[in-house]
């Protein structure tokens, strides 16, 4: 049997340990087999172990198999079972692209800070503006005003597409959002409004970092808060685009993007030899 078809037949991962929660991806001969989205533990080595032993659990294969892994994300440098470490902003730009090569601008919505990627033609990042400074924009900041309404982060969504007169909410800080969401709760403001005003102060936000890069079509989302349906309408209203649904999980696009350059380098660790 030729070594240059092995690749085809070996697993490879990715596992994207952010700050809310770890990721894994398992893949072979570029199909993905099965993912998990955990828990953040303690520790990001025990976060992708047991991220990955549920993924190989969702794909009904043995994790003796595995052949090679990419760690990306927050915790990527303190997981020393990975074979390699690559940055989350090459790893969500190789996810997307994969999944829609039409793909240019990419909008990466995470726990605790969000991400615009822009891409050439060929996948590669030319640009990326980052706010890893402040909650607002993040999961972070919807989870505090789901605390605040006392519903779930779900039901930020589904109350948002619900509302036909979003509430005013000016304050970008998290801090500050929580006292105006309070004061609206205590006059009586319908909470479907104010979670459409919630997602259209945080679509305002995103939309200003977008700009920094430069807007360019196509536009699509990634990370857990591109779950929320009502969060995205707004943002395309705010960047007068439409923003595309990537045809996976929002969550493993990061994993996907690390498997995928792990199936790279088995492949060509077999051409180099």
């Amino acid at each position: 049997m030729s070594d240059k078809i092995l690749p085809m037949m070996k697993l490879y991962a990715g596992c994207d340990i952010g700050s809310t929660t770890g990721k894994a991806l398992i893949m072979r001969g570029g199909e993905v087999l099965g993912y998990s989205i955990i828990p953040c533990a303690v520790r990001p080595e025990t976060t992708a172990v047991q991220a990955l032993e549920k993924a190989f659990d969702a794909a009904g294969l043995p994790l003796q198999e595995l052949a090679y892994m990419v760690a990306t994300g927050y915790g990527r440098v303190r997981i020393s079972s990975a074979d390699e470490n690559v940055s989350e902003i090459t790893c969500h730009a190789v996810g997307s692209f994969y999944l829609d090569p039409g793909s240019r601008t990419l909008i990466d919505i995470g726990g605790q800070d969000c991400k615009v990627i822009k891409m050439n033609p060929k996948g590669k990042v030319v640009d990326f503006a980052m706010n890893d400074k402040c909650a607002a924009g993040t999961g972070r900041f919807f989870e505090a005003m789901a605390r605040v309404m006392e519903i779930g982060l779900e039901d930020i969504a589904a109350y948002s597409i619900q509302s036909s007169n979003p509430a005013q909410i000016t304050s970008q800080c998290s801090v500050f959002a929580e006292s105006e969401v309070i004061t609206l709760l205590n006059e009586g403001v319908d909470i479907r409004d104010i979670s459409a005003g919630i997602n259209e102060a945080i679509a305002a936000r995103l939309a200003s970092l977008v700009r920094k890069v430069g807007v360019e079509e196509r536009v699509s989302v990634s990370g857990g808060c591109a779950k929320n349906i009502g969060l995205i309408l707004a943002l395309g209203k705010k960047l007068g685009i439409e923003v595309k649904s990537l045809s996976m999980d929002p969550q493993v696009i990061g994993a996907l993007g690390a498997a995928i350059i792990a199936g790279r380098r088995l492949e060509a660790d077999v051409i180099e030899k």
